[in-house]
């Protein structure tokens, strides 16, 4: 099989290099077509809340989508297009696209991008914006010949909003890839310092709040540290929020690089995932999570019917109350003072990975998903 994985979507977002990378192990042909049309979070927020409308950002779509048409017409015959994410604004042109050659469409939704600003405050500062952000959404969900997404709570949402069967999606789980977080070994310990470790984007979806609030109720024991890496539009306040707790015992420390996050992993007592309280938090299983798994590190997380479809409490991962920082400061000291469970955390959770969730696996059952479609 050949598939040409098209659109504007971020090329270097894990969803992307794990589908890709995917395939190809599974024996498929993947050619690339992608031409970028983002900057960076700043200049997506920016369109999201009414920059869409200015003339220079109009200029850069045209400009965009031209050179993602010079580059389309490179690519030659293939199978089926699988558009990467996001890839709602590309749905239109590769419709017309594909159907010109008589070829399955596929739109690996991941995430709803009109949900995601909602939750960030995008709609309520241009609630026209987050209208048009909508009816885009709905309409780009309408025309592939199937949806890939993640959870099946998040199919109930995408048919609830926006009246999608059921039976157009398929599954695929987030998995982490196995080329970046995998098992390293610990580094010398210096001291004998309880180590919690957060990193990821500082946003609501996330829950650094009960994180802080957990570490505000520990401070009296001076061995435990939380270190949270990372940066986002709620760094700020999450880091005025523990002065105002006199959390001292929380370290802040800014993005790394992604190749450094398994030694940082290894060097850590246990691995936080999410905690927050959002829809989009609820319905998903984020990146930390399966990649705390990769890294067969042991795994305290927030719980949900989401996460415990894909992983059991005191086996794979410790799941936690979400919006409780007593039952999260709780967890801590459990993890804290049996080491034996720690340890059957991370062999337990890293078999589960091996089996499931490393791109091989999630390879051969978007392959599967894709044969679906491909006419003979």
């Amino acid at each position: 099989m050949k598939v040409c994985y098209f659109g504007t979507f971020r090329a270097d977002y894990s969803r992307n290099l794990i589908m890709q990378e995917g395939l190809r192990r599974a024996g498929v042909e993947v050619v690339t077509c992608q031409v970028p049309l983002w900057t960076g979070i700043e200049d997506r927020v920016q369109a999201a809340s009414g920059g869409w409308a200015r003339p220079a950002f109009l200029r850069r779509i045209v400009a965009t989508y031209r050179q993602l048409l010079s580059a389309y017409r490179q690519v030659g015959d293939y199978d089926v297009m699988v558009l990467g994410y996001p890839g709602q604004m590309d749905a239109l042109l590769a419709r017309w696209l594909t159907r010109r050659r008589g070829k399955p469409l596929v739109l690996d939704v991941f995430m709803s991008i009109y949900l995601i600003a909602e939750e960030r405050g995008l709609v309520e500062r241009s609630p026209i914006s987050g209208r048009l952000l909508r009816g885009l959404e709905g309409l780009a969900c309408r025309l592939p010949d199937r949806l890939i997404l993640d959870t099946a709570e998040y199919v109930a949402w995408f048919g609830r909003s926006y009246g999608l069967a059921a039976e157009r999606f398929r599954l695929v789980p987030t998995g982490a890839d196995d080329r970046i977080f995998r098992p390293v070994e610990p580094p010398a310990r210096s001291d004998d310092r309880f180590r919690l470790l957060y990193y990821g984007t500082f946003i609501r979806n996330h829950g650094l709040d009960q994180i802080v609030r957990a570490a505000a109720l520990l401070r009296e024991q001076k061995d435990v540290v939380f270190e949270l890496v990372g940066d986002g539009p709620e760094h700020p306040r999450v880091e005025a929020l523990a002065r105002e707790l006199d959390a001292d015992n929380v370290r802040f420390v800014g993005w790394v690089e992604k190749s450094e996050l398994p030694s940082r992993a290894a060097a850590a007592d246990v691995c936080l995932g999410a905690f927050g309280t959002t829809p989009q938090s609820i319905m998903t299983i984020q990146n930390k999570i399966y990649e705390g798994l990769a890294m067969r590190r042991p795994l305290l997380t927030g719980d949900s019917p989401t996460v415990r479809a894909a992983l059991v409490h005191g086996r794979h991962a410790y799941l936690v109350p979400r919006d409780e920082p007593q039952a999260l400061a709780e967890a801590v000291l459990a993890l804290k003072r049996d080491p034996a469970l720690r340890d059957r955390l991370a062999q337990e959770g890293y078999s589960l990975y091996q089996q499931r969730y490393t791109p091989t696996a999630l390879g051969a059952r978007m392959l599967a998903h894709l044969q679906e479609v491909v006419r003979p």
